[in-house]
């Protein structure tokens, strides 16, 4: 592989690309928000917790029994999806089920899953 093969040694500015691009371009706490959302499923933990609620709504024991982490390590770490809306809960009694957010979350999940496993 040549040392500059991937390098643009043009001069060219396609200024209709640049022009649309800057069109649509979102603003900047978007990026900033976006930036914090993957930096929150950037955790190993997290990602199996997202996981595990990807297959069925869980509660904290269940979570952390499937996990072999204490509920409170779980606790601790479903809080901060939660604050980031990635999972919600629902109490029914005295038991409190944690699920997706939503089907973006969900769909989030499963590319991001079939991307790596097509990749090993």
């Amino acid at each position: 592989m040549a040392k500059n093969e991937f390098v643009c040694d043009c001069n060219i500015i396609h200024e209709d690309i640049v022009n649309e691009t800057l069109k649509n371009m979102a603003k900047e706490n978007v990026f900033n928000k976006l930036a914090e959302f993957f930096k929150i499923l950037g955790d190993t933990t997290r990602t199996k917790i997202l996981f595990a609620l990807d297959q069925n709504e869980m509660c904290v024991c269940d979570i952390a029994n499937v996990l072999g982490m204490s509920k409170s390590s779980i606790s601790h770490q479903l809080g901060t999806l939660r604050r980031s809306g990635i999972v919600k809960c629902t109490k029914k009694g005295k038991e409190v089920y944690y699920m997706l957010d939503d089907h973006h979350i969900k769909q989030l999940f499963e590319v991001g899953m079939e991307h790596i496993e097509h990749k090993l």
